[in-house]
Formats: structure tokens, C-alpha cells, sequence
């Protein structure tokens, strides 16, 4: 069951402000997180996939975090467990706010003790959602509920539940950036890698992107395993 978690900390503006899910597809496998925020190229720095499972670095972000995590979960390391190697060697934890879900649908977050402004967590069936600087704590709340409400493919549900996380208020500032990725059992790479790295409404901008790439998934998967029996665009000289 979604719960919130309400923590003014006396934001005071020029830090980047985040939200985002990370969750699990019960009958594909596959693991896949969403993520927003007021500052470019949000994707790059915060979200992370594998085979194993998501992983979500914000707040002031340690990106080495997320791939940290990612191969931990690939060594099966649980996620609790996981957050907790991450933040033993970690210097500065109190910056940090992290996110993990495994292929089993297990999860955990952490909020450090300065995590900006207000800060919503909340976890869910074969999800979990968090986020800095917000409008309402419970967004993440509402993320939650939409993404368990929801059906058909992965990416289609995290997208729905990142434009829940706005109608229910979404950060306290402007949003610019956002991005998607997916990964599936077996598959080292992501499946799915989307991106809006500066844009006036990213999110939308997003799902525009994930319409136009959902329908050719399959052959760019069926090229990396076996090209003969992938199919041609038509492109001048293949």
C-alpha cells in the first residue's frame, strides 16, 4: 500500500527538483524506471537499468551510485540490502535519495537528511516512487496508485504514472528534462532508452517519443539477437 512521507526542508531555490518511479513488470520480467526534473539531461545522471532490476540516484546526485546498484542487483543482492552497501562507503549519504526495485518486484528507498524541500515517497505493488522539491508530499502517492490502476506494457505504465505525479501537483517548480528505460531479463543492454533532455513539457514530449518507438521495439531487439530474421526499413542501400 502507497504511503507519503511529508518533509519541508526549508528549500531556498537553485537545486534541481526530481521525481520519479521505478517498478517491475510481474509477467514480463522486465524492470524500468521514469524520471523528471528542472535540470537538463536528467536521464544520464539519475536513471539506471540491468537485467537484475532499476535504480534511481537524485536529490544532489552521485550517478556512480546507480550503476553501483544496478550490478549488485545483478549479483541478486536484495534492494534493502543493496541501498545499504551503496551508503556504507558513501561520503556525503546526506545528499542522496535512492531508489531500488528488483526483478521479484522487491523495493527500497532512502532520503537523506538533506534531501530538499518537500520530500513524498511512496511504495507499491512491484513499485516504488519518490521525490525532492515537490508540491505535495503525496505525489509520489498518486504515481503509485496509477501505476498499480494501470496495464499493458512497462513503459506505457511508468509513463502514465509520471503524468499522474503532475496532475497531483507534480514538483514545485518547472520541468525540463525527463527520460525512460527499460530493461528485460537475460539482455545486458536497455530495451528501451528515451529521452527528453530539455524541453518545455518533457513529459509529454516523452510519451510522443515512446508512440513513435514502441512500434519498432521488437525489430531492434530482433537485430541485436538475430539479424537474418530481422526485418528492413527500407533505408537506401541496405
Amino acid at each position: 500500500m502507497a504511503d507519503g512521507n511529508r518533509c519541508d526542508r526549508g528549500y531556498s531555490g537553485g537545486e534541481a527538483v526530481t521525481f520519479s518511479i521505478a517498478a517491475v513488470c510481474k509477467e514480463t520480467g522486465e524492470t524500468g524506471c521514469a524520471v523528471s526534473s528542472s535540470s537538463i539531461c536528467v536521464t544520464s545522471r539519475c536513471a539506471f537499468v540491468g537485467p537484475g532490476g532499476a535504480a534511481l540516484t537524485q536529490n544532489v546526485t552521485n550517478p556512480a551510485l546507480g550503476m553501483q546498484a544496478i550490478q549488485l542487483l545483478k549479483e541478486g543482492m536484495a534492494p534493502q540490502q543493496v541501498i545499504d552497501t551503496l551508503l556504507q562507503d558513501e561520503h556525503y549519504p546526506q545528499w542522496r535519495q535512492l531508489l531500488v526495485v528488483d526483478s521479484r518486484g522487491r523495493s527500497a528507498l532512502f532520503d537523506g537528511e538533506k534531501a530538499l524541500g518537500i520530500v513524498g515517497r511512496a511504495k507499491g505493488d512491484g513499485c516504488v516512487a519518490a521525490g525532492n522539491l515537490l508540491a505535495d508530499s503525496r505525489v509520489p502517492v498518486a504515481m503509485v496508485k496509477a501505476f498499480e490502476n494501470s496495464e499493458g506494457q512497462l513503459a506505457e505504465r511508468l509513463i502514465l504514472a509520471m503524468q499522474a505525479g503532475v496532475a497531483a501537483g507534480g514538483e514545485a517548480g518547472p520541468v525540463y528534462s525527463a527520460g525512460l528505460r527499460v530493461a528485460r531479463p537475460n539482455i545486458e543492454w536497455p530495451v528501451i532508452d528515451l529521452r527528453v533532455d530539455w524541453h518545455d513539457s518533457p513529459i509529454d514530449s516523452l510519451y510522443e517519443n515512446w508512440l513513435r518507438y514502441a512500434p519498432q521495439l521488437e525489430d531492434y531487439v530482433m537485430r541485436a539477437a538475430n539479424p537474418d530474421a530481422a526485418p528492413s526499413y527500407g533505408v537506401p542501400g541496405e
